[in-house]
């Protein structure tokens, strides 16, 4: 729709337009534009980047090609890859100050530090406010404003992730484990929110998982894949429900007349039925690591096959039979921490195995490995998924 509008403000104004876009195609009409750039493949930014193949703008590419869930493989590995080495080394105030504010160094930036801190702060402005100031931020060379903006951005995402807890709160309690599809639907989630909530419902349930927030008269929907089922397609199956839909195959948004979300999430569920959905994702071990190999060599090593992401996960190793030492909760009691021989470890959102787990108790483990740079000092810790 944004498209066809640019197209006749342009003949209007007696300019050429260029259109990039990397969403699915919808229909056959297509704007009137000098030229059109398209590709599903990269993200939005990395098409418009095509245009100009600055070195100097990978850093951004890096940061929206991750912020985007785009596949780390193929051409989108390189630039990430190569934009993570700009991001590194950047002189941009903005990000500089933005670092500063969220406690992570320049030197030590990975896929991880753009996908969990630097783009949801971003992202948070506009989830709630507008997105202007996050480009302001990008592109101020006053340090003092890249301070002040910094600190704003912060202190909405601070808030963004305060109303996301409380929204998937409520979804989980909406659940029907029974389906092969969540579509889940409140008055009290913010638009702004709940891609945050089906991205959350669809990894803890393995299941494809639609958020919805109702409105009098028009919902805002967000959905996110889980890997098995292209969401713009399944969506636009209901096309007729819809007032407009847009995306790609692993996300997709969407407006629905309020009167049609019942109808709509009956139609999804009664189509998914005919899929083989699992119970609960399936842990794929890349490979069983002896105790004895269990190094910051080998951490190193692994780092290698850097940047990490959508298909191309860190690699999930298992070890048997490690004791439990130093068992505790962190993080308002949500996380597990401890050793297990002598390893440091942590357990996101574990903190109530707490409950059923006793020092010297011998466990089979599941695990990523992480060097962790506390105090200037590098030292081997585990990022557990999985404790039998």
């Amino acid at each position: 729709i944004v498209a066809f509008e640019q197209a006749k403000y342009a003949q209007k104004l007696g300019l050429d337009l260029i259109i990039t876009d990397h969403h699915e195609p919808q229909g056959t009409k297509r704007p009137d534009a000098f030229c059109k750039i398209h590709s599903i493949k990269i993200c939005g930014t990395a098409v418009a980047w095509t245009l100009f193949k600055d070195e100097e703008l990978l850093d951004l590419v890096a940061m929206a090609t991750v912020a985007d869930m785009m596949p780390l493989m193929g051409v989108n590995r390189v630039l990430v890859k190569e934009g993570l080495k700009k991001l590194n080394q950047t002189k941009r105030v903005g990000l500089l100050a933005l670092f500063n504010e969220a406690g992570i160094e320049k030197e030590n930036i990975t896929s991880y530090e753009i996908g969990h801190i630097i783009a949801p702060r971003l992202n948070a402005m506009g989830r709630l406010e507008h997105a202007i100031d996050s480009l302001r931020l990008l592109c101020t060379k006053d340090p003092l404003k890249a301070k002040k903006l910094a600190d704003l951005v912060g202190e909405t995402n601070d808030k963004r992730k305060l109303l996301t807890q409380e929204a998937v709160g409520e979804a989980k309690l909406l659940v029907n484990k029974s389906a092969g599809i969540h579509v889940l639907s409140s008055k009290n989630w913010n638009p702004g929110i709940i891609g945050l909530v089906a991205a959350r419902i669809c990894e803890e349930t393995g299941k494809p998982s639609i958020a919805i927030s109702m409105g009098e008269e028009h919902s805002k929907g967000s959905a996110r894949s889980n890997g098995t089922v292209n969401m713009v397609k399944i969506i636009r199956s209901c096309e007729d429900l819809l007032v407009a839909v847009g995306g790609h195959e692993g996300a997709a948004g969407f407006t629905i007349a309020t009167k049609n979300v019942k109808e709509f999430r009956q139609r999804l569920e009664k189509l998914m039925d005919k899929e083989t959905v699992l119970e609960e994702p399936i842990l794929e071990i890349e490979a069983e690591v002896n105790l004895e190999n269990l190094t910051l060599n080998l951490a190193k090593k692994l780092q290698d096959f850097e940047p990490f992401g959508i298909e191309n996960p860190k690699p999930l190793l298992a070890t048997y039979n490690m004791k439990l030492e130093n068992l505790r909760t962190v993080g308002d009691e949500k996380h597990l921490k401890g050793r297990v021989d002598g390893i440091d470890f942590i357990a996101f959102g574990m903190g109530e195995m707490i409950n059923v787990l006793q020092n010297g108790q011998f466990v089979n483990l599941a695990y990523t490995l992480e060097i962790d740079h506390w105090d200037n000092r590098e030292k081997l810790q585990l990022v557990i998924k999985a404790i039998l």
